[in-house]
């Protein structure tokens, strides 16, 4: 069965990470693994009767200076462990080149109804908490019964047991350390799926995610699409030589039902964006798959991995580090975030995203310094020390920082407030009237980018937001010239007072870094640097630090949305993922709101309808108001450090 298997948003690119999960990023000689390991394939017998399969790759005899024995690193996947066949082997193995030169038994076992796995397979399988037969098995008690066949047949081993994977083999691996085996003693979930309903990454702030997901289901589509282009994200950028226009092939769709539906799109074929797009309020679907709920029983020693510009599995990393702070007080349990996009701290440099810098190649350091290490400690007991509780790469400043707790505890909450004037500050609105409008109309989308792209560039998310501050549906606020540094981490939290003529409207909040106008630095060539055939001027540039909608009709419940009242104000508050950004002294702080961000999120007819039923007539223009006065103060509400 071919589908989407990675639902929040994963794209091609997060399914060739997951894929090689077990391949380290730097390149190795093509036959060392051949050389240095022995392949062995089994299918494993689970307590239900059912065979996993499983190839392990084993040290040979004095190929490692260190002759064991040695601990397993495992990595579960829906995807592939190929190649297949005892004489057959990968360039490489392992999720990094140090890794695989230090010498491990490494395994990739398919997951249950995939590939070469018998069984059912089912999207996230549901944590069962209290098994009362052999018949009640999930993917703890799959990875417990693998585990205690691979001590018990795979020799040399010892008897200690990692597991990692990105993306969702990083939900395999959240879900393997739920009353884990007493053998698994490291685990890193990486970009782990954990509730795709809340960010992660089937919907945003109740807005579904529309490019993205469509994009990876066309993908695996049985027919081909004449109207949508075909191509993945990519992680470059616009270039001069591509021109595909999915703004206005998405727009012309319509409802997002349509796509699901429509004989020229996926006509009813897949069940996966069926359940996607059709389950639109949090309801029991999307509950019963929040692994966070389940993250108790966790006795491995836990690093939690993700990236600030992660598009696809954003919020999983932090839910997952404090859920198991939560359920397993005294654990083991490191949170890792770097500037990356998904899974890019496994095979880039992570020196930059699209025209944004970070001064240092961030993922050679973490694979290096971070990563290896972990395992090495907690799995040899060598090369290595206990983590610090967060270890998080802070952006605008482009230094690493540690942590003992994550947020830091000594950030201060304060709010960013809407002024008259396109005014930003930290001082509360003193005027006792006040408030901005502007025009939302769902047949002209503010567009999420200012180039063409096939679906979602990973680098959207800290891309110049210049094009979008000059129209008229875009409400600008700017603070002065910063005098100092400001460092803001942790979740950040828009806090609106709103109206609508409509009974239903979105309102994206986008929090920007602006850099000064004679903004200059040598890596970037005289402030120019070349994005495909265009020049990009970064004096002046708006860069998107982190941006989200909001579905107005979710302001009061996520299970049982309300309607607008036209003209009556309402509290739209949200709570966006976190951002660890400093904004450098000279920079000024932007935020940015609009009613529409396509075809990143769908649209919203802004008529209180089931939208993917919407017909096109319940599409309509509404005037939006943002009030910002001393009794009705509109912001966003972020933690500063002192």
């Amino acid at each position: 069965m071919k589908a989407k298997l990675c639902l929040a948003a994963c794209l091609l690119v997060a399914y060739s990470v997951a894929a090689s999960a077990q391949a380290p990023a730097a390149a190795a000689a093509d036959d060392f693994v051949k050389t240095h390991y022995a392949k062995y394939e089994y299918r494993i017998p689970m307590r239900d009767g059912v065979k996993l399969f499983a190839s392990v790759y084993v040290p040979q005899a004095g190929a490692f200076k260190d002759s064991g024995p040695y601990p397993f690193l495992m990595t579960r996947t829906p995807y592939s462990c190929a190649p297949y066949g005892e004489d057959k082997f990968p360039a490489r193995i392992g999720p990094s080149q140090e890794l695989m030169e230090s010498g491990y038994i490494f395994v990739c076992e398919d997951a249950r109804g995939r590939t070469a796995s018998e069984g059912a397979f089912q999207e996230m399988n549901v944590h069962i908490d209290e098994k009362k037969s052999a018949k009640d098995v999930d993917e703890s008690s799959d990875m417990y019964d693998t585990v205690e066949f691979l001590l018990k047949h795979v020799p040399n081993n010892n008897g200690k047991v990692g597991i990692t994977g990105i993306s969702y083999p990083g939900f395999y691996t959240s879900a393997s350390i739920i009353d884990s085996h007493p053998a698994i003693k490291a685990a890193s979930p990486q970009a782990p799926m954990t509730n795709l309903f809340f960010n992660d990454d089937g919907y945003h702030g109740g807005a579904f995610m529309l490019g993205a997901n469509y994009g990876f289901y066309r993908f695996f589509a049985p027919q081909k699409n004449p109207v949508i282009p075909t191509g993945g994200p990519r992680g470059g950028g616009p270039s001069a030589d591509e021109n595909p226009d999915t703004y206005a092939a998405l727009l012309a769709a319509g409802p997002t039902g349509n796509l699901d539906t429509g004989k020229e799109y996926l006509n009813g074929s897949n069940w996966l964006f069926h359940d996607q797009v059709m389950h639109t309020t949090y309801d029991e679907y999307w509950k019963k798959r929040d692994l966070s709920q389940h993250m108790k029983g966790v006795h491995a020693a836990v690093m939690t991995v993700g990236g600030w510009f992660d598009a696809e599995d954003l919020s999983g990393p932090f839910k997952t580090f404090h859920a198991i702070d939560e359920f397993n007080p005294g654990a083991v349990n490191t949170l890792v975030i770097g500037p990356w996009t998904h899974g890019g701290w496994s095979r880039t440099d992570g020196d930059h995203l699209g025209d944004v810098t970070f001064n240092s190649k961030t993922s050679q350091f973490y694979r290096a310094k971070i990563e290896y290490p972990f395992f090495e400690y907690y799995l040899k007991g060598v090369h290595g020390a206990p983590m610090p509780k967060a270890y998080v790469f802070e952006t605008g400043s482009n230094v690493w920082k540690t942590y003992d707790a994550w947020p830091p505890k000594p950030a201060v909450a304060k709010t960013l407030y809407f002024h008259a004037g396109g005014k930003l500050s930290f001082d509360a609105p003193t005027e006792k009237a006040g408030v901005d409008e502007y025009v939302s109309d769902p047949a002209h989308p503010v567009p999420f980018v200012g180039y063409p792209t096939d679906t979602v560039p990973q680098r959207y998310m800290a891309d110049d937001q210049r094009f979008a501050s000059t129209r008229p549906d875009v409400l600008v606020y700017e603070s002065e010239p910063l005098k100092e540094d400001v460092t803001i981490v942790g979740p950040v939290r828009p806090k609106l007072k709103i109206a609508s003529t409509g009974t239903d409207s979105d309102f994206v909040v986008k929090l920007i870094d602006v850099y000064p106008y004679d903004y200059a630095s040598a890596a970037d060539a005289g402030n120019k640097r070349v994005v495909g055939a265009a020049p990009v001027v970064m004096g002046g540039y708006q860069q998107l630090v982190r941006g989200e909608p909001m579905r107005a009709k979710f302001r009061d419940s996520w299970e049982k949305p309300t309607p607008l009242v036209p003209g009556k104000m309402a509290s739209v508050n949200a709570e966006m993922p976190d951002i660890n950004h400093t904004f450098r002294a000279g920079h000024r702080i932007m935020v940015q709101v609009q009613s529409s961000w396509f075809p990143l999120v769908d649209r919203n007819p802004q008529t209180f309808v089931d939208i993917p039923l919407a017909k096109p007539e319940q599409f309509v223009k509404a005037t939006e108001s943002v009030y910002r006065n001393a009794d009705a103060a509109s912001g966003v509400e972020v933690l500063v450090m002192p």
